[in-house]
């Protein structure tokens, strides 16, 4: 998977490119063999308020054919906020392979179901056409 990296208001450290390039492969065995089209990362430094402090936002962008999936997240310490991007992506992409698994299954069974149903309202409607 080709992965875009975006750094604003920080710079992008070696480290923190490896970071993060770790957790989106450990995404990437999750999406099984979906094709990624686009993956887009952006790490990003929000200056606080005082008693704050810095706030690190992290965002990821899958591109998937017909869909993308889309994650952000922010934290106090920014690799906290790129493992919190990476579990919440590894969800999102579990609920969208049941939704395609569920509109496979669904195409499936009313391919089955369709011929049955049609030749049940086919006797049926023979049944009101000998009654009338």
């Amino acid at each position: 998977m080709n992965i875009k990296f975006k750094a604003t208001k920080l710079d992008m450290t070696p480290a923190l490119r490896d970071y993060f390039q770790e957790k989106l492969d450990i995404v990437e065995k999750s999406l099984g063999g979906m094709t990624v089209l686009n993956c887009d990362a952006e790490i990003e430094k929000f200056i606080g308020d005082q008693n704050k402090g810095d706030i690190y936002r992290a965002e990821v962008n899958l591109q998937l054919p017909g869909e993308l999936l889309r994650v952000e997240k922010t934290e106090e310490d920014m690799y906290k906020a790129i493992d919190k991007v990476k579990d919440h992506l590894e969800l999102v992409i579990k609920k969208h392979k049941e939704k395609l698994f569920d509109r496979k299954k669904a195409e499936k069974l009313g391919a089955q179901i369709l011929p049955e149903e049609d030749e049940t309202l086919a006797e049926e409607m023979d049944k009101y056409a000998d009654e009338a």
